[in-house]
Parts: structure tokens; C-alpha cells; sequence
């Protein structure tokens, strides 16, 4: 942006310096007319000085007198006439500043302020689209209790750990049922400032969600009165990168779409070199996306916000898919993650693991866990729908007690260039159950364990004993790779097994599935040998189907009356 400025101000002055001094053709022209008119009236003046013949001494006196008189005369009118073609000239200058900026090749002043503001704009965009960002509430107040119980200290403390994670930008929600409205309150802007100040402080810039928790679209002129009000501090500050006007929007709801279509217009006109953006939820995703581009031909937004929470085995088709629904507009993922109520804290970190990767190799840069922190008991405003949902409490990279989950390891990986492989899929099994990412299938059928008896390599294996099954289906543990999967490509999985009086159906296999989770089939490996064998290598090479956008690998055992162990597994 300096740089801009820099040029911007050479160009100027070029410019007041172009306008000041005109160039010398054109004051050649008015010179010589001027000289003409002095050369007549000389010529004018000395004809009418011509006396008579002169006949007597006094007479000739009297001539020179009258001659001397002439000349003097003539001078005097001659200086007269130099004066006035230098008021000429003047004149004519003044004529040329005038007309000199209607050339095209000397833009006036307000054309230059547009361009600087479109600068403005494309590098706050740009900002905006690369932003390592993480969506945050402090761990005791979330949501609307962020600014009702406004905490600087926590707060400054809960940067300063966001920066050490990698982070470079911060989203918050600002309600406008706590800030108060249409005229948001002195002491709530107050907080506001604050808080982009301690995140500046810490290196990180800000992301403003306004209008959650909302549905007020029948007083436009209120809500726009409301955003000019917060905005307008910052509508040339660094520190700000974008807005989004309302978080997770609705473009089924035509009062939602009303209200958005004039807030937009409203909002450029006070920020206008401030990106806006809407988000979609998860349900809503890609046919949402393009409904909103759709429906805001008139008035577009800048770039648009996906909130992924869907399948992360599909996470690379379904961001795919949102960006064909907004291109040429750009995408970013505002929010993703998985809640550890329900799921393993290992889970969650692979979740995190497979849509960074699958954003990566769509091309979206920025990509916000949401969110920095669980919350504790009693942190979610009581009012709210959110406080009665479990799942929402176990959101956080970070537990409420400020101690570090395993996808806190993935999204610093994530951000700081590190690659994201099958290394945090615990292939050896040698995590802590309650941090693996492997999931059982059939669990009533056979439930895998944990094994220290009989172990290839490492200190854990994982065994089956006493399996039945469910129709043509077996019970299994699964999981899938970080990398994207894409139709034509070669996939290898391999495994060690060993068993002790095995029966029925062991073995593992690539279980593939399309966008919309429909199976495609499956290739699986040869069986482990009936009775008791020794560590023995089960492979499955295969090309994914026309379709598919995920893989699982199964480790299975069904119908076995005796043991069977697994260990050392890859998948690439």
C-alpha cells in the first residue's frame, strides 16, 4: 500500500507541475500577434509626426520640438502596447490550464482517488484470501458474552497464544443485540477498538462478522444506520481486512435477501474499500453459494465464505464444488472443524488434516478452524439455542483449560508450511485410543482392541477374537487418507496380519464412494490363512473409480471364532 502511495504522489505532482507551467508553443503564437500590432501603430505614429518643410530657425525649433515630442509619445505608446500583449499572453495562459485536463492523458484528481481506493480494496482482498485465520471466543465467554463480559486480559493472553499457533488474523462476531441498535453504544465500540488493538498488538489483523443471532430484515435503513456506525473507524485501517455482513445467510429467506440487497450498496458507500462477503453453513453449501451469487447480480459481493462441517473423506469434491458455484469469484473456508463430543480428539485433528490438505490442492489459502478454545460450563449465553447443543462446548484446538488438543499440532503444521501426510493417521497403532482417528464399523458384530500380546513392531497392535457379521458385511475398524481422492488415480494400502486359529473372512480393502456418499465398490486383498500363521503382508493396489471422491481402508474380521491382529498399515 505504501508503494501505491508513493506513486500516487509522484503522479501529482507531475500533474501540478504539467498544469503550471505550460509548454513554450503556447505562448509562441499570442508573441507574434502582439508584435504585429506593436510594428503597425509605430509605423502609424511616425506618419503622422511627418511635418511641413520648415522655413525659419524657430520653425526648425519648433520641428525638433515637436519631433522629440513624437518620439517620446511613440515610445510611450509602443511600452503601452507591450504591456498589454503581456496581459494578452497572460491571459491566454490562464486559458490553457483550463483546457490542458480535459486531455485524456492528464486524468483529474478524482480519477486518480478511485484507483487508489480500488488498490485499497484488491489488497485488502488479497490479505483476505491468504489470512491464516482462526475464529475465536474466549474459553469462559462465547459468543454474545465476549462483549458483554469484556475480558482485555484474557483476551491479550488468548492472542498471544493464537500468534504462537501460527496465526496471522482473527475472526470475531460483533451482535447487535449487545452493542445496541440501530445506534450502537460508546462503551461497546470502545471494546471493539480494544480488541483490534491487542490483536495488532500480537501481529494478528481482524475479520468482522456482523448480524448473527439475527433476523430483523424489515428495517434495512436501521441495520444499514448500524454497520455505518461500527465500520466507519475503520474504513482505511490496515488492522481490518473484511466484513461479513451476516453469518451464515440464508438465501431461501427472500426477507434476508431484501434486507442484504440494500444493506450492500449502503455499506460500499461508507467502506468502500472494504471487502464484503456472506457465509453459507454446511447444510446450506454449494446450491446456497450460488444462490446468493445469483440473487445479488445487482450488487455482488467480493468474494464468498463456505463453512465446511461436512465429510472430510470428501472435503476436496465439496470445495470444489463451492467454487464452481461462485466462480470467477474467490472462496474461502470461514469455518471448519469437528467437535470432540462424539468424536476422538484424533478424529478431530484429521478432519482438520484432510480439509487443509483438500483446500490446498483446490487452490483456497485460507482455511479458520473454528475454534481456538472449548468452552467451560455456563461460557455460552444461557438464552441461546447453542448452550443446549453438547457438541458446541468441543469445538477448540485448545481444551477450556488452555491445554493443547492433537489438532493443535495439525494446523500449526498447516500454517507454517509443514506437510500434512498419513503420519497423524496412526497407522502402528501406537496413539492413545483416545486420540486415534480410526473409527469401527459393525461394532455389535466384533470390536477391534488395543494388543500388546502380539505385536510386529512398536509397543501396540490391534486385534479381533470372536467375530460374527451382519448379512454380507463384516465388522472392521477404518480409516482414509489425507490426500484428496480423484477418479483415475493409482492407490496402494498394505497391512501385517497374523492369526491364531482364524476363521471366516480377514482381510483389508479399499472401499470406495462418491460426493454423495453412495458406494462404488470395493478391491480387496487376500485373506489371512485359516488356522495359526505368522506376521504375513496383505496388499491392495487399485485405481479409483469414474465417481469416486473418497476411499476407506477396512481392516476386517468377520466370522472368526479365533484371533487375528493387525499392525505397521500404509496407504498411498
Amino acid at each position: 500500500m505504501r508503494t501505491a502511495r508513493k506513486h500516487a504522489a509522484i503522479l501529482l505532482s507531475s500533474l501540478m507541475l504539467a498544469l503550471a507551467v505550460p509548454a513554450p508553443e503556447a505562448f509562441a503564437a499570442p508573441r507574434h500577434s502582439s508584435t504585429h500590432k506593436a510594428s503597425a501603430s509605430s509605423k502609424a505614429t511616425a506618419k503622422k509626426a511627418t511635418p511641413k518643410k520648415a522655413t525659419s530657425k524657430k520653425a526648425a525649433a519648433k520641428k525638433a520640438a515637436a519631433k522629440k515630442a513624437a518620439a517620446k509619445k511613440a515610445a510611450a505608446k509602443k511600452a503601452s502596447s507591450k504591456k498589454a500583449t503581456a496581459k494578452k499572453a497572460t491571459t491566454k495562459k490562464v486559458t490553457v490550464k483550463k483546457v490542458t485536463p480535459k486531455s485524456s492523458a492528464l486524468p483529474k484528481t478524482p480519477v486518480k482517488s478511485a484507483a487508489v481506493q480500488s488498490s485499497a480494496l484488491k489488497s485488502r482482498l488479497a490479505a483476505t484470501l491468504a489470512a491464516k485465520t482462526i475464529n475465536y471466543y474466549p474459553s469462559n465467554a462465547g459468543w454474545s458474552a465476549m462483549w458483554t463480559k469484556f475480558d482485555a486480559t484474557r483476551i491479550d493472553a488468548d492472542m498471544a497464544k493464537a500468534a504462537e499457533l501460527g496465526a496471522d488474523n482473527v475472526r470475531v462476531i460483533v451482535f447487535p443485540q449487545s452493542f445496541g441498535f440501530p445506534q450502537p453504544k460508546a462503551e461497546y465500540t470502545e471494546r471493539l477498538r480494544k480488541f483490534v488493538s491487542i490483536a495488532d498488538a500480537h501481529g494478528l489483523t481482524v475479520k468482522f462478522t456482523l448480524f448473527d443471532w439475527w433476523a430483523g430484515y424489515q428495517d434495512a435503513a436501521g441495520s444499514a444506520a448500524w454497520t455505518k456506525a461500527v465500520l466507519a473507524p475503520y474504513a482505511n485501517d490496515r488492522r481490518v481486512l473484511s466484513v461479513e455482513l451476516k453469518n451464515e445467510f440464508q438465501p431461501s429467506d427472500a426477507a434476508a435477501v431484501a434486507w442484504v440487497r440494500k444493506l450492500i450498496p449502503a455499506v460500499r458507500s461508507a467502506v468502500p474499500n472494504m471487502p464484503l462477503t456472506l457465509s453459507v453453513d454446511g447444510g446450506t453449501g454449494a446450491p446456497g453459494l450460488a444462490r446468493i451469487k445469483a440473487s445479488l447480480t445487482s450488487t455482488p459481493l467480493d468474494f464468498y465464505d463456505y463453512h465446511f462441517y461436512g465429510n472430510s473423506e470428501r472435503a476436496h469434491a465439496e470445495i470444489r464444488r463451492a467454487q464452481a458455484a461462485v466462480s470467477p469469484s474467490p472462496l474461502i473456508i470461514g469455518e471448519t472443524g469437528l467437535s470432540t463430543v462424539g468424536h476422538s480428539e484424533g478424529e478431530q485433528a484429521v478432519f482438520l488434516g484432510r480439509v487443509f490438505e483438500a483446500a490446498r490442492t483446490a487452490g483456497v489459502k485460507s482455511v479458520a478452524p473454528w475454534t481456538l478454545y472449548d468452552f467451560g460450563q455456563g461460557a455460552i449465553p444461557s438464552n441461546s439455542q447453542v448452550s443446549q447443543m453438547p457438541a458446541q462446548y468441543r469445538f477448540g484446538l485448545y481444551r477450556a483449560d488452555g491445554s493443547a488438543k492433537p489438532a493443535v499440532s495439525v494446523v500449526r503444521t498447516a500454517w507454517t508450511g509443514g506437510k500434512l501426510g498419513n503420519g497423524i493417521l496412526d497407522l502402528g497403532f501406537e496413539s492413545n485410543p483416545a486420540a486415534s482417528p480410526w473409527r469401527p464399523y459393525l461394532a455389535d458384530e466384533g470390536v477391534a482392541l488395543r494388543a500388546t500380546d502380539a505385536v510386529r513392531t512398536g509397543s501396540f497392535s490391534v486385534r479381533f477374537r470372536g467375530t460374527h457379521r451382519s448379512g454380507a458385511n463384516v465388522p472392521s475398524i477404518r480409516t482414509s487418507p489425507i490426500a484428496p481422492v480423484t477418479a483415475g488415480a493409482r492407490w496402494h494400502a498394505e497391512a501385517w496380519a497374523r492369526g491364531v486359529d482364524v476363521t471366516g473372512t480377514n482381510e483389508i480393502a479399499l472401499s470406495w464412494f462418491d460426493i454423495n456418499d453412495r458406494w462404488l465398490g470395493q478391491t480387496s486383498s487376500k485373506q489371512v490363512a485359516k488356522g495359526t500363521s505368522g506376521w504375513t503382508k496383505l496388499t491392495v493396489d487399485a485405481v479409483a473409480p469414474a465417481g469416486a471422491t473418497s476411499v476407506q481402508l477396512h481392516l476386517k474380521s468377520g466370522d472368526n471364532t479365533g484371533t487375528v491382529w493387525f499392525d505397521d498399515v500404509s496407504l498411498s
